[in-house]
């Protein structure tokens, strides 16, 4: 038995797919939308409203709070920014505090409860191709707190590309995903050859996406036409109050954007009162603006621009030109843009246009989740023994159009009466062919099932008695995903993973990857580092006596930087709780890491000395960043002469005005800056 649904996880949005009669289809909403916003919002008598309602009441809070109305807001929005974090979010209207994995459970409940017949138990999760391990451990913590109890990760690009592949007449060749999403954007490169399908390098940038298209729409054609009509100095003269005023105009240079997707001009308006606040001469705004596609592109060439250079440097880092691609796809709603297109176009090569760029992720993960088996553990809880439950054991995808699926009566797992004779009927989802009545027993019974080409077949089971009467049984249906010479690539590590190790020559904690584990590495993956050595004796059943050993993940080129510079997730923490005798002084460990196909990570330690292995449990770190950690990292690289006087002084305006006015994704951003910038000086 198979998955049914998927779920995909984006930075400020998130859908739910599942398959039905042998498709992917998108679960719409009760407005018929096929996405929600993530967003949480808790109201007065302390009920949870999630999606499109919550949304609405963020704007509502953000409007009272622009007006002096309120000062603590119960909506809460970006917190996919702080998966993994310790921060939380105070509702006043709840009284509790929320962390970033409780929001996204509720707004995973409101993706669950659309699927009105059945409980889901177990759902693919679909997420960013950069997020780091610490945020998909906290989206699998969120799912269990959704009530999922199996929940597989897949990452966007592997999604976008099984759907495209599957309808699309290119096969072998290189393709790139391009991947642009609200507030991420990723490039990954993949090479097709005989049928499979591998990623060759991966790249991106955690804070470039739609949101740097709404700013630059804002401050290039909403600023300057209010600078003409209205006196703004005292706006443009306060940060504070320009960056709050700025936020309060993002809506309409996002309906302004979108709309520009698709129509060649747009009349950009708004209603006396809608804007808060005056402008210096007590004058209420308003907006009364033709939008061109000419004012659209000189706005947003520069970001789309910032992505096609990552693709173009993704590309020359693989000794490839754009003309060397025989795909390039696209996932994201931005990328409807012709702006976009047209670079795209100049720069590199034409896109693929034949599927729609913002259900491809969702669908594609549903395709995946039909070639998942469903755990026993999730089967059993959700069996009806009254029917008669069978084994299926059909291959999940194949290359051929025929193929030989066993089935068995499964008696220990059926509490109703099992007819002497049972015959089972196998029709294609189409109609177009019938295995004709076969008898079935509990030894089981090979039938030969004939498939469709490049499609995901469907087939229904009829369990009939020896009189003709139809048996109800469990499963009555099973898929097999037709791929006509291609396969379902896996996906690859998006970050090499390393421990923290003392630098002879220095003495400085480095960064070194453990062997196998590199970043593009293809999972499932495993790597062993040698060369650990005890510092004292560790004494059997005395958990104060432990090795710690530090893990990070970090980005292309991080081997020999500084550990700091890369992202700490977790601690191997080996204790003589662990150990069964003495562990002498300088003893060795060795010690195995291995990430699942899901990106779920375990880790084994060895101790030559004494001949034991264990079984360790990787528990994801809760990071945490402030200010003052990141103005330590600009001092430090200061004093290390790798920033200039002219950059320190631009990081540490930048900090200065956080402390004013705090905003996460900006912190994040300076702190991945430097980091980057340690790595690559």
């Amino acid at each position: 038995m198979k998955l049914t649904h998927a779920i995909h996880i984006g930075v400020d949005s998130a859908s739910i797919a599942r398959m039905k009669d042998g498709e992917p289809c998108i679960m719409k909403t009760n407005t018929l939308r096929e996405k929600i916003p993530i967003c949480v919002y808790v109201n007065k008598k302390g009920a949870i409203q999630v999606g499109d309602s919550a949304l609405n009441a963020h704007k509502i809070d953000n409007l009272k709070s622009a007006k002096g109305w309120q000062e603590q807001s119960n909506s809460f929005i970006e917190f996919t920014r702080t998966l993994g974090d310790d921060k939380t979010y105070f509702s006043s209207n709840a009284n509790k505090e929320f962390t970033s994995a409780d929001l996204l459970a509720e707004v995973i409940k409101g993706l669950l409860s659309l699927e009105k017949e059945e409980q889901i138990k177990a759902a693919i999760i679909a997420v960013p191709d950069g997020f780091r391990n610490i945020q998909k451990e906290a989206v699998r913590q969120a799912g269990k707190l959704a009530g999922l109890q199996q929940i597989e990760l897949i990452q966007e690009s592997i999604a976008a590309t099984l759907f495209y592949g599957l309808d699309s007449i290119k096969k072998d060749g290189f393709w790139l995903v391009f991947n642009f999403g609200s507030k991420t954007f990723s490039a990954s490169l993949q090479k097709i050859e005989r049928g499979i399908t591998k990623v060759i390098d991966t790249e991106g940038d955690n804070f470039l996406g739609a949101v740097n298209l709404d700013f630059a729409v804002l401050d290039n054609i909403i600023l300057p036409y209010l600078q003409e009509n209205y006196s703004i100095n005292s706006y443009l003269e306060n940060d504070e109050k320009l960056q709050s005023f700025r936020h309060s105009l993002k809506f309409y240079a996002e309906v302004a954007r979108e709309k520009m997707n698709f129509e060649e001009t747009y009349w950009l308006a708004s209603d006396l009162g809608d804007i808060p606040g005056e402008d210096d001469e007590g004058e209420e705004f308003e907006l009364d603006i033709t939008v061109t596609q000419n004012d659209i592109a000189k706005a947003v060439s520069p970001v789309f621009q910032k992505a096609i250079d990552v693709s173009l440097n993704l590309l020359e880092r693989n000794n490839l030109k754009g003309s060397s691609l025989d795909s390039l796809i696209l996932v994201g709603g931005s990328t409807f843009s012709p702006v976009l297109r047209q670079l795209l176009e100049e720069q590199i090569c034409k896109p693929d246009t034949s599927a729609d760029p913002m259900t491809v992720v969702s669908k594609g993960a549903a395709l995946y989740a039909s070639t998942v088996d469903v755990s026993e553990e999730v089967r059993e809880q959700t069996r009806d023994k009254t029917k008669i439950q069978l084994e299926i054991a059909n291959e999940s995808s194949t290359i051929e159009t025929e193929e030989f699926v066993p089935i068995k009566i499964l008696a220990d797992k059926t509490e109703g009466e099992i007819p002497e004779k049972v015959f089972a009927v196998v029709t294609r989802g189409d109609k177009a062919w019938s295995s004709g009545k076969v008898e079935i027993n509990t030894i089981g019974e090979v039938l030969e099932v004939i498939l469709e080409k490049q499609t995901n077949n469907q087939y229904e089971i009829s369990l009939y008695d020896g009189y003709g009467s139809l048996l109800e049984s469990e499963p009555s249906n099973f898929n097999i995903l037709h791929l006509e010479e291609w396969q379902v690539t896996n996906a690859v590590l998006p970050y090499n993973i390393g421990v923290e190790v003392k630098d002879k020559q220095t003495g400085k904690l480095i960064f070194r990857t453990i062997k196998g584990l590199e970043k593009n590495q293809s999972i499932p993956a495993m790597g062993t580092i040698n060369g650990f050595k005890t510092e004292k004796p560790i004494r059997p059943g005395v958990e104060s006596d432990f090795i710690k050993i530090p893990i990070y993940e970090g980005e292309h080129g991080a081997e020999g930087t500084r550990a700091i510079f890369n992202e700490h997730f977790t601690d191997v923490i080996i204790s003589g709780a662990d150990l069964p005798c003495l562990l002498p002084e300088n003893s060795d460990v060795d010690l195995t890491i291995s990430v699942d196909r899901s990106e779920k990570i375990t880790a084994t330690a060895y101790f030559p000395s004494i001949d034991f292995s264990v079984d360790l449990n990787i528990r994801t770190k809760h990071n945490s960043i402030s200010i003052s950690q990141v103005e330590d990292l600009l001092f430090e690289l200061t004093e290390n002469e790798v920033l200039s006087s002219n950059e320190f002084q631009k990081y540490f305006e930048q900090l200065s005005d956080l402390k004013k006015r705090p905003d996460i994704d900006a912190l994040y951003c300076i702190n991945t800056e430097l980091k980057n910038y340690a790595i690559k000086t």
